[in-house]
């Protein structure tokens, strides 16, 4: 069986960001070469802000996520992110990044793949995650960026 992924926006994002070209190459290779070896999946909330981005983009992005399957957003998401909020892990501001987090979490996908080191990708609010996941009965997914989902055969 394969390993699910939830792609949060700043992969879809990276796959056009033509300020970053090493992270944009890795996106787009990893994503027509790679990425369907796994089951991966967007949500409502990653159409939505990308329907924020401004065209040319926005078109590009959508269509990008087009036949990629969605996760269902239900109750139990907001009231998990609610309580990384109350917990200190992430900031009311970021109630989207929280979201992320807790759909991956929810819907039970192995890797939550990013480019978000400040909020997402980053070991320490990982940990945190973690404790406060498996304390509270949550699956924690494995938040990564695509290189490490890159595979190492030649």
């Amino acid at each position: 069986m394969k390993l699910s992924l939830y792609l949060e926006t700043s992969v879809i994002g990276a796959y056009l960001d033509n300020d970053d070209p090493f992270r944009r190459d890795l996106t787009m290779r990893w994503w027509e070469h790679e990425m369907f070896t796994y089951r991966p999946f967007v949500s409502l909330l990653v159409e939505r802000e990308l329907e924020r981005v401004p065209e040319p983009h926005r078109s590009s992005y959508l269509n990008l996520i087009r036949d990629v399957p969605r996760l269902e957003m239900p109750d139990e998401a907001a009231i998990l992110a609610d309580g990384y909020i109350s917990r200190g892990i992430f900031h009311r501001k970021y109630i989207g990044d929280a979201l992320h987090v807790a759909l991956a979490s929810i819907h039970k996908t192995d890797f939550l793949v990013t480019w978000n080191f400040g909020h997402l990708a980053n070991v320490h609010r990982q940990a945190r995650i973690r404790l406060f996941n498996t304390s509270s009965g949550f699956f924690a997914p494995m938040i990564v960026t695509p290189e490490f989902l890159v595979s190492s055969a030649p």
